[in-house]
């Protein structure tokens, strides 16, 4: 099974998922990776209601191709009141894979198997890596630390190897790939294809603002910095004028509140929140407040283009 490509197991042409990404993706989006031969995921988060989510999936649905292939990524912690909504919705409606965030999941894997749907689950380390292995995934998200927004702490080739070596099921790698040299340097390493984001950041069909999309193109690898201002957790943004004026660290009063046990989850839901909605504002309206999330991996953006010919610039 180890051996098994990303390509086989969701049929498609490339072995590449064009990432969920926060406020970012879309159906435009993964339409257009699936008609270009790859696989397309959207954060279910991305939804206010369960109407939305259901449409989406519908669109989605009417517009595949053979040879591509669409899913979602649902947080899978308590902090998403939606959560189980969405699980249903997503098993009842049909998706071809689901990546799982951020907690357990188990009963992810339980209900999607129900509905034939692979379960894809995200992780940092070796330890986690097996235990999403012994619950049934079908595949495992290596996310390494050249990834954007919250990344992991080993490099793609450590990582990578180590979970080959010692994980049965496909290791798909996250972070780190920015065109064709890259993508064939993770197959080398033993990955059974990526996942790519912050190269979409810039496409047409992104539903953001131009000056996200042109700082995508405009800042390099160099300019990505981690902060801790956006959900508590350190999470990688473009090191704007504006990310180094307010700092990366949490203040003082939170640095303090962190550290009583009682407090802590109060205090890094309250973060998050605040945190989640700067990066909301920065997407997708007119502010001097950018806070805007990307990988280093915008190193090889120089210019903002159609999902298809970002597709073309891994593949041809």
């Amino acid at each position: 099974m180890n051996s098994v490509k990303l390509t086989q197991l969701l049929a498609i042409k490339y072995p590449i998922i064009q990432a969920p990404m926060f406020l970012v993706s879309n159906t435009k989006m993964v339409i257009e990776a699936m008609k270009s031969g790859i696989a397309g995921c959207i954060p279910a988060l991305n939804y206010r209601t369960h109407e939305e989510l259901k449409a989406a999936i519908k669109e989605l649905k009417s517009a595949k191709v053979d040879g591509g292939a669409f899913g979602f990524n649902l947080i899978v912690n308590k902090s998403n009141v939606k959560y189980k909504g969405q699980l249903q919705i997503l098993c009842e409606e049909g998706v071809d894979f689901i990546i799982t965030s951020l907690g357990s999941p188990e009963e992810t894997i339980k209900q999607a198997h129900k509905h034939h749907i692979k379960v894809f689950c995200d992780v940092t380390d070796l330890k986690f890596a097996k235990k999403v292995e012994n619950l049934g995934a079908d595949a495992i998200i290596a996310v390494n630390n050249e990834a954007g927004g919250h990344r992991g702490n080993s490099s793609p080739k450590e990582l990578i190897k180590e979970l080959v070596e010692n994980c049965e099921i496909p290791i798909i790698s996250a972070g780190g790939v920015g065109g064709k040299e890259d993508l064939e340097k993770m197959m080398n390493f033993g990955a059974a294809g990526v996942s790519v984001g912050s190269p979409f950041i810039a496409s047409i069909e992104a539903n953001v603002t131009n000056e996200y999309k042109q700082a995508c193109v405009k800042y390099g690898a160099n300019d990505i910095v981690m902060t801790e201002r956006i959900s508590g957790t350190p999470c990688t943004v473009i090191n704007t004028p504006y990310v180094q004026k307010i700092g990366t660290k949490q203040t003082w009063i939170e640095s303090v509140l962190n550290r009583n046990k009682s407090l802590k989850k109060w205090v890094k839901m309250i973060r998050f929140s605040i945190g989640m909605k700067a990066t909301e504002n920065a997407a997708t309206k007119a502010t001097y407040k950018t806070v805007w999330v990307a990988g280093p991996s915008i190193e090889h953006t120089k210019e903002i283009l159609p999902v298809k010919e970002i597709v073309a610039k891994f593949v041809n």
